[in-house]
């Protein structure tokens, strides 16, 4: 399914089910299979859908395709990829964007990690982000937070319980009762000592270090920019090693200027379209504009800073012809380094609702298709869906 609408799968499509890979039944769905003898798509009532959630560095190219039935509730915020089986094996509809390891739940030893545990409660005694990284490492299964009890990779460094945002798909908040966030935000502010050492601290013991302001645990980053600002120059006393990062709405241009000043090298900004009307219903922003984000944008490129989009992806909507040339638009005017092509995490058919847009198929031109495109059309622009150490 794409945009409601149902297709038959093509092999070509198809990889095998990736480590790390969810399968999830959806109640009040049932699934919906192609007729070979009528040339018919029908639903089988007395079965429930399936779906995948893919394994990080993948990217859905097709929903799970089913009819809803009764009051079916909104799905909960992951991801819903088509699952079959395919010569004997179980297949989803996806594509692999990147061949980095670090989120590959088969090289990261949870026994080692929660034995780690007691090793920086000693080395950090009073950090309040120590428990809060223990119960993103295990209770929610993050893979930065593990890769940090594990010194690999990227340290997360969640700072800001405040968003200027309300994403209808945040999953760190949510205010309707029926919808519960999938990984709680951060309940509190640490100080600059508390991000700067266990950030210096990661530098000096990982290769090719990352540490990150913005995770999946909090709110928007650049809501504590002086907090933030503080830090990182509490970071570059101490080290010139290490790529620092920010994953950001890029709502503060102004803000964001001062944390490149600062010593910040890298920004991810997030964006589900590149058309203001459907970014503002999906974002709800509170305080700042489309023109904003662009703006943050052209701000990181003057300042020398590597720039990366992530670009929260719906197969029939990322993929649609419209969206499609206003992404374009965008990527010629601004000149990203990089687009992380992240799977949006929302209801397949409640997005739609939500956008208040309907796309026919003759109108997708399927986002495999658009990624050679782009690459034919900015062969300089990265893609991928990790943040790369500089």
């Amino acid at each position: 399914m794409k945009a409601r609408n149902i297709l038959r799968l093509d092999p070509k499509d198809l990889v095998k089910l990736p480590a790390g890979s969810q399968l999830f039944s959806l109640p009040d769905r049932h699934p919906v299979g192609y007729d070979r003898t009528t040339d018919e798509f029908i639903a089988i009532d007395d079965a429930l859908a399936v779906a995948a959630f893919t394994a990080p560095a993948h990217t859905t190219l097709f929903n799970a395709a089913y009819v809803e039935s009764g009051s079916p509730v909104d799905l909960p915020l992951f991801s819903y990829c088509a699952v079959v089986s395919h010569k004997g094996e179980t297949c989803i509809a996806s594509i692999k964007v990147d061949n980095d390891i670090r989120h590959d739940s088969t090289l990261i030893d949870i026994s080692k990690v929660k034995k780690n545990f007691k090793v920086f409660r000693k080395l950090f005694p009073n950090n309040r982000l120590i428990p809060h990284l223990e119960r993103c490492a295990v209770s929610y299964g993050c893979p930065n937070a593990q890769n940090f009890f594990l010194s690999r990779f990227e340290c997360p460094l969640p700072t800001a319980p405040l968003c200027n945002a309300a994403c209808a798909g945040c999953i760190s908040y949510q205010s309707k009762k029926d919808c519960k966030p999938s990984q709680p935000r951060i309940s509190f502010i640490p100080t600059p000592e508390e991000i700067s050492e266990i950030a210096v601290y990661h530098i000096k013991n990982t290769k090719n270090a990352i540490v990150s302001f913005g995770q999946g645990c909090e709110g928007e980053p650049l809501t504590q920019a002086v907090v933030i600002e503080e830090a990182i120059k509490n970071i570059r006393r101490a080290t010139d090693k290490g790529t620092i990062n920010m994953n950001t709405n890029g709502s503060r241009p102004d803000a964001l200027a001062k944390l490149f000043d600062a010593g910040l090298d890298s920004v991810r900004i997030s964006l589900n379209s590149a058309r203001e009307e459907y970014y503002k219903v999906y974002y709800r922003p509170s305080d700042y504009s489309f023109k904003e984000i662009l703006r943050s944008i052209k701000t990181a490129k003057e300042k020398g800073a590597f720039v990366s989009l992530n670009y929260l992806t719906m197969p029939g909507f990322t993929d649609s012809k419209d969206e499609f040339t206003s992404f374009k638009e965008l990527l010629a005017e601004n000149k990203p380094d990089m687009i992380q092509w992240r799977n949006l995490n929302y209801d397949p058919m409640r997005y739609f609702d939500v956008l208040k847009v309907s796309v026919n198929r003759s109108d997708m031109i399927g986002i495999n298709t658009e990624m050679e495109l782009l690459k034919k059309e900015f062969p300089k622009l990265r893609m991928g869906y990790f943040n790369p150490a500089l």
